[in-house]
């Protein structure tokens, strides 16, 4: 039964806005009037698009998601936590939707309950709305409704979603603070090359002695940013955007992930975070009942890194073929040795699903470490280098007053 959303006056003349469910918008308004409300807007709720079909342009430019990172975790540890209670579905939905204090979720949500009111799977509900359930959650969710343990694929999919978030929280606040000093240091030096060297510099012009070479030098690279500073900008940009469209070239992008995972700090912690995402995800799914094929396609989509990706890929086909799935990651020297081992430890013992997650609990715990000790380091480091850029900037100005006092002496 489709869900319409409406706009109607009450008998008190206030305007009552919210969701029904009915035939056709004409039985819609029929219900609303034997509410004793009159009906002013009755509009369909959207059904989505295509299972698997991806966001258009414009609804990823001008449209943000109903639900962000932190807010589906929310969401699904809600939703879980009324369905092991023993609510049926359909009344969970409408619990939540009448808790929902934005109103693109509440119609998000009376269209998924309108889907499951006409008999359709949760799951494929889900997928109707591929801009807020990516396919990985609509397969966790879809193998929880064959087993029976809906509730329980719940509370895991919200696991994954908090230690997720948890761990590029981390890792963000780890860079927030050299960025924010790096930016800041870009800043000053342009100020400081722009407007005040040339200003100081200025005052030595008509002296008609011959400046320090640092400061000949400073006025030069002044000289570039006031004259060519907006040119070499829109170069940069230019290069960005070239560099972007050059790397949506698959074969390319793989080369320059496996180059970036050979980098000395930053290789380790890009390996270490896509290797724990794929372990927790093959983790949820394999838990869930999800087939262990299925389930490593898609671990493996979800890796952001081509050259891993392909890696994934290259188990699978061993996997298919019979390989064990250890041996079948042992065989790819770019994913650590920690996925593999704890997958052979959780095919001997008959544990996958709680050794991949031990796995995938330790990389980012690992992750984090190593992301910590390089703000640690990178902190200091970059205060240093300003100082010193600031330095030989004063110096450039310093210098020539220095010179000219000694000639008047």
């Amino acid at each position: 039964m489709p869900a319409y959303s409406f706009e109607a006056l009450d008998a008190q003349g206030h305007v009552r806005r919210g969701t029904l469910e009915a035939d056709s918008p004409k039985a819609a308004r029929s219900l609303l009037r034997a509410q004793a409300l009159v009906p002013l807007d009755v509009e369909a709720l959207a059904a989505g698009t295509a299972p698997g079909t991806p966001p258009t342009l414009a609804q990823r430019l001008f449209t943000r998601p109903v639900f962000n990172a932190t807010g589906l975790g929310v969401w699904t540890r809600q939703l879980a936590g009324l369905v092991g209670s023993g609510l049926p579905l359909e009344r969970a939905l409408t619990a939540l939707a009448e808790e929902a204090d934005d109103e693109r979720q509440r119609h998000l949500l009376a269209a998924l309950r309108a889907e499951v009111n006409a008999g359709s799977t949760f799951a494929r509900a889900l997928a109707q709305h591929p801009r807020e359930f990516s396919d990985i959650y609509c397969a966790v969710i879809g193998a929880g409704e064959s087993s029976g343990g809906l509730a329980e694929v719940l509370d895991s999919l919200a696991d994954d979603l908090e230690q997720r978030q948890a761990l590029r929280a981390k890792l963000i606040g780890a860079a927030l603070y050299p960025a924010i000093v790096t930016v800041i240091a870009i800043v000053i030096v342009l100020f400081l090359v722009g407007y005040v060297v040339p200003q100081v510099a200025s005052v030595f012009a008509g002296t008609k002695r011959a400046l320090p070479f640092l400061t000949v030098a400073m006025l030069a690279l002044s000289d570039v940013v006031r004259n060519y500073g907006w040119a070499l900008l829109g170069g940069l940009v230019l290069l960005a955007f070239g560099a972007r469209a050059a790397l949506a070239q698959p074969r390319l992008r793989e080369k320059f992930d496996a180059a970036w995972l050979r980098l000395p700090l930053v290789g380790k912690l890009a390996r270490g975070y896509n290797a724990a995402r794929f372990a927790g995800t093959l983790a949820m799914l394999a838990g869930a009942g999800v087939p262990i094929l299925k389930a490593l396609q898609a671990a493996a989509e979800t890796l952001n890194n081509r050259a891993l990706r392909a890696d994934a890929l290259d188990a699978l086909v061993l996997v298919r073929e019979g390989a064990p799935l250890a041996s079948a990651l042992a065989q790819k020297k770019r994913f650590p040795g920690l996925v593999a081992m704890f997958a052979r430890l959780g095919e001997q013992t008959g544990q996958l699903p709680t050794m991949l997650q031990r796995a995938a609990t330790q990389l980012g715990t690992e992750v984090q470490r190593r992301a910590m000790q390089l703000a640690t380091v990178l902190e200091p480091l970059l205060i240093v280098a300003m100082g010193g850029i600031v330095m030989l900037i004063v110096l450039a100005v310093l210098m020539p007053i220095i010179q000219l006092n000694q000639f008047v002496k």
